[in-house]
């Protein structure tokens, strides 16, 4: 990484379908909602170069070194490892979900 030069985002392929079909799955019920939802989502994620460690560490990544982060917004659970390269947004689930263990 070069100091001072915010670091690209790359989305895992399963976290873009995560928030699709979470989109969908609120669009059933609210336009407005999902499109909240939604534009919330994909906001927090763009301003994360800018302060990558600015979230806590993912409580439920084992053997985390400091590299895996994770933030709630509108109760969906995002996230994101920092690496030399890239930020990588590598999940999107609904935080009431049982969390998966990796």
């Amino acid at each position: 990484m070069v100091k001072g030069v915010p670091l690209p985002i790359i989305w895992d392929r399963h976290a873009k379908n995560q928030l699709k079909k979470a989109y969908y799955k609120i669009l059933e019920d609210s336009y407005q909602g999902a499109v909240t939802v939604r534009d919330g989502i994909l906001n927090a994620i763009d301003e994360i170069p800018s302060q990558p460690y600015k979230y806590p560490v993912d409580r439920f990544k084992k053997n985390n070194n400091g590299k895996y982060r994770a933030f709630e917004l509108y109760s969906y659970r995002i996230v994101y490892k920092i690496t030399n390269d890239n930020i990588q947004i590598l999940r999107i689930r609904h935080a009431k979900r049982e969390p998966l263990k990796y």
